[in-house]
């Protein structure tokens, strides 16, 4: 296990290559109200930031077909690093090269719109992962089968509960084989029996080749499905190594 891991240049065989990324947001230094308080502040340059860094100098390399596991505290900055790679936000600084189509699944219900029915944002959500409407057609009944929502599908995604959200939020994620797979505590929203269908779904996307990029507080499954990982602390990688080294780490700092 080491501070960091070793990054080069990305070779034939990598998926993720990451190289001195940063992420820094402006924070108003002082609370405002109200739309009409920010407004006469905005015009009269009254407004002060504070910067806030997420990620510091982020050297990350992650080969095809590899598990990789991303642990860390509350605010450490795993989700704003998944969405760095999955371009959904763009770095302050550093370089982010990926190699392949990427199937993020990053916060439970994001691209969802609550007024939409869950037929409609299988629709919605297939178009955001570049799929054509002949193929969501195809896939449809089979992301439905998968999520077990029943006749909800047709209803507004605002009236479904975590937990269906999760099963139609995974199953759209993972209905064609990605490249890449990007997994934010998916599989731990849901009862015993969708996380073992989650489990096994998993195994055939890793055995058809794909690189998948785990977040979880649980142990066990880093230790179990992960190859290798990072610890992130303050927006900072302390470690990397093994699954099984990361995860021992981890649970110490718990």
């Amino acid at each position: 296990m080491s501070n960091t891991p070793d990054v080069i240049q990305p070779g034939s065989d990598t998926a993720i290559f990451l190289q001195g990324v940063s992420v820094t947001y402006k924070n108003p230094s002082e609370r405002i109200g109200t739309i009409k308080e920010y407004v006469i502040k905005r015009l009269k340059n009254g407004i002060s930031h504070q910067p806030f860094s997420a990620l510091s100098d982020i050297n990350l390399s992650v080969k095809r077909g590899q598990i990789f596991g991303i642990v860390g505290r509350n605010g450490a900055g795993k989700s704003t690093l998944l969405k760095v790679i999955s371009r959904v936000l763009y770095p302050t600084m550093g370089r982010v090269w990926v190699n392949g189509r990427v199937s993020p699944m990053l916060e439970l219900g994001a691209g969802f719109h609550p007024e939409l029915t869950g037929v409609e944002n299988i629709f919605l959500n297939g178009t955001l992962l570049g799929r054509s409407i002949s193929e969501i057609q195809k896939m449809g009944d089979a992301i439905i089968d998968f999520s077990e929502v029943g006749e909800f599908i047709n209803a507004p995604i605002r009236t479904y509960s975590s937990g269906m959200i999760a099963r139609l939020g995974f199953a759209i994620a993972t209905a064609w084989d990605p490249d890449i797979l990007i997994l934010d505590e998916v599989l731990s929203v849901g009862d015993a029996a969708f996380q073992q269908k989650c489990t096994q779904r998993m195994n055939e996307i890793i055995n058809n080749g794909a690189t998948v990029l785990l977040v979880s507080h649980t142990i066990k499954m880093i230790e179990t499905f992960c190859q290798n990982g990072i610890l992130l602390e303050h927006g900072r990688i302390t470690a990397f190594g093994s699954g099984k080294e990361i995860g021992e780490l981890y649970s110490k700092t718990q």
